[in-house]
């Protein structure tokens, strides 16, 4: 397998996926408060790991800050159904029960928790804290919206997610501000439709299982560890073709959902918010080719605790959904003509 799986946490992984199920196609804000809590329940055992204080350590927080959103979750679909209905009333109850998904989702400005639990997990926790873990409170979220709430949600992602990711010497930390980023995106792309917030973060979901896989298997957490030893130039080159898809740069494939929200905003005359998320885009983007510059460039030996070895069959499968996104360049020419 791809990461290495035992068959009690294939049976977490499994609760893990029914628990979505249930909180997305819940009838009421109860079962979706159930779905969330089998969900957290679920994921608790697969971060944990006796052999490992991190991991313990990362479960803990994660259980300690889920419980608190949980429980203002809980506290707001109940106020929504005891209090009376009136205009103030709604846009309080909107702005809490958002505000409770958002911590759920580790969302600007609840996002304190995140980086801190991401740099105590393996890798395919990560990539399913960045990715999977996002789908109930995502799609719970498109039901009750507070629209000025999230617009000024959205642009607190992006200024966070990118002013933090200076600086960071760890790679899960680069990629948990990523997500902080991408999850601004994510937002403005709910807001505008469901199938352009699907296609956005199957997209995303895809870079991400590709970076998370490649750092597995050279088995590398920290940005000096890219520099000081030669992987080979096909990973190098796998890693700068998804940064770049990562970061929005045209004509990679990750360019074309950010691409579609910048028009739909430009149309709508939301000229601050798709100034302020082109910008985020080009800070990120410097920060990617910074790290990977560097990586190409420097030349020493490599060291004891490389772990370079692995099969052709995987490298042929990273190379092949790495170039997945040079298709960029076909559909950009589609719709030019």
């Amino acid at each position: 397998m791809l990461f290495m799986i035992n068959s009690n946490k294939m049976f977490f992984l499994f609760i893990l996926f029914f628990s979505t199920l249930i909180s997305i196609s819940s009838n009421s804000w109860l079962g979706c408060w159930i779905g969330l809590e089998i969900n957290l329940l679920s994921f608790i055992p697969l971060m944990t790991n006796p052999n490992n204080l991190l991991n313990s350590e990362a479960s803990l927080k994660y259980f300690i800050t889920q419980s608190i959103a949980s429980i203002n979750f809980l506290f707001s679909i109940l106020l929504n159904l005891l209090l009376l209905k009136n205009f103030i009333v709604d846009n309080l109850m909107a702005i809490l029960i958002n505000s409770s998904l958002l911590m759920k989702m580790g969302s600007a400005p609840f996002y304190f928790w995140f980086p801190n639990i991401m740099e105590g997990l393996s890798w395919f926790n990560s990539f399913i804290l960045m990715t999977w873990q996002k789908i109930s409170p995502m799609i719970l979220l498109s039901y009750y919206m507070n629209f000025k709430f999230l617009f000024m949600m959205m642009i607190f992602n992006v200024f966070i997610g990118t002013i933090s990711g200076f600086n960071q010497m760890s790679l899960r930390k680069l990629l948990a501000f990523s997500s902080i980023n991408n999850i601004g995106w994510m937002l403005a792309a709910l807001m505008i439709s469901e199938n352009l917030w699907l296609m956005y973060f199957l997209l995303y979901s895809m870079i991400i299982f590709i970076m998370c896989l490649l750092f597995y298997m050279i088995n590398i957490f920290l940005m000096n560890q890219l520099y000081n030893f030669n992987i080979n130039f096909s990973i190098k080159f796998s890693i700068l073709i998804n940064l770049f898809s990562l970061g929005g740069l045209p004509p990679f494939l990750g360019f074309f959902p950010k691409w579609m929200i910048i028009n739909y905003l430009l149309y709508n005359n939301l000229f601050i918010i798709s100034f302020t998320f082109i910008i985020s885009s080009l800070i990120m983007l410097f920060i990617y080719i910074r790290i990977i510059y560097s990586s190409f460039m420097f030349y020493s030996i490599k060291l004891k605790w490389s772990k370079i070895l692995m099969k052709n069959n995987f490298m042929i499968f990273i190379n092949i959904s790495s170039f997945i996104s040079l298709l960029g360049m076909i559909i950009s020419t589609l719709f030019f003509l």
